[in-house]
């Protein structure tokens, strides 16, 4: 059987999280996705997700959400994370953190493993995110199917080693925190599908979803800032990774743009 997973690229702000509920089964219809995978660490406008924007998410289309360094940025999640396994949190954060860094869904009655990671160049000095993936595989052998890592890290170096290192093990392979979409979509040696980074979803016409003076005048003067989201249409990045269940391997890769005039 073929799959087709849409990854969704960071979900900036509460306007990109009302579109998304208000879209994702027509996106999902029109990409012929199975399931989607969307991180939402930035889904209260700039940092953070909160109950009520999982819920919109979750209830809207998205099958699990994935996060990254953010995620402690509202406490209303916490309960969320210890209580619903279709949002997780960096496997390598201390275990006394709330949540879990892995989860398996059920896609068209395959297992998938979903596993989030954080790296640690430019990024907080947290547990060996390869360590912590080798674990997660060791712990949960012939209890899935199928595998699929998002990869929360600054860095490019990183991000690749990630999935050369697992190329093969680890079905499919996508990088999020930059919030800038790569063109380096690929199937790897051993049949991992990857993208260094899936880019974001959220206003198109700031910097990297946040409105542009404030960030500008940071550059400029060195001084503190006040940092809210752009205004402007919302835009979906992300990528469709492609997945034969029979040889485990990925057959294609391919890099998503949609405006709201996209969608039909």
């Amino acid at each position: 059987m073929i799959l087709k997973i849409l990854a969704v690229g960071d979900i900036v702000g509460l306007a990109a999280v009302e579109y998304l509920k208000n879209n994702m089964w027509k996106i999902r219809r029109m990409l012929g996705a199975d399931a989607v995978i969307a991180n939402g660490e930035n889904a209260c406008d700039v940092r953070g997700i909160g109950a009520n924007e999982a819920t919109a998410l979750l209830d809207g289309g998205v099958d699990l959400i994935t996060t990254g360094n953010h995620v402690w940025g509202r406490r209303d999640i916490y309960s969320v994370l210890d209580d619903d396994s279709r949002i997780i949190r960096p496997a390598n954060y201390p275990a006394a953190t709330p949540g879990c860094g892995h989860s398996i869904i059920n896609v068209c009655g395959y297992r998938l493993l979903c596993i989030n990671a954080q790296g640690t160049v430019y990024l907080d000095p947290l547990d060996n995110p390869f360590t912590a993936v080798e674990k997660i595989l060791t712990a949960e052998e012939g209890r899935y199917d199928i595998s699929l890592l998002d990869f929360h890290a600054e860095a490019t170096s990183e991000k690749i080693a990630m999935a050369m290192n697992f190329d093969g093990r680890i079905n499919i392979v996508f990088g999020t925190h930059t919030h800038v979409q790569t063109a380096d979509e690929r199937v790897m040696a051993h049949g991992t599908g990857y993208i260094t980074d899936l880019g974001m979803t959220g206003p198109d016409n700031g910097i990297l979803g946040s409105a542009p003076e404030p960030i500008i005048e940071r550059f400029k003067t060195h001084m503190p800032q006040r940092f809210s989201v752009a205004e402007g249409e919302t835009v979906l990045c992300g990528a469709v990774f492609e997945l034969d269940t029979d040889s485990k391997r990925c057959l294609s890769v391919k890099r998503v743009r949609l405006a709201p005039s996209d969608v039909v």
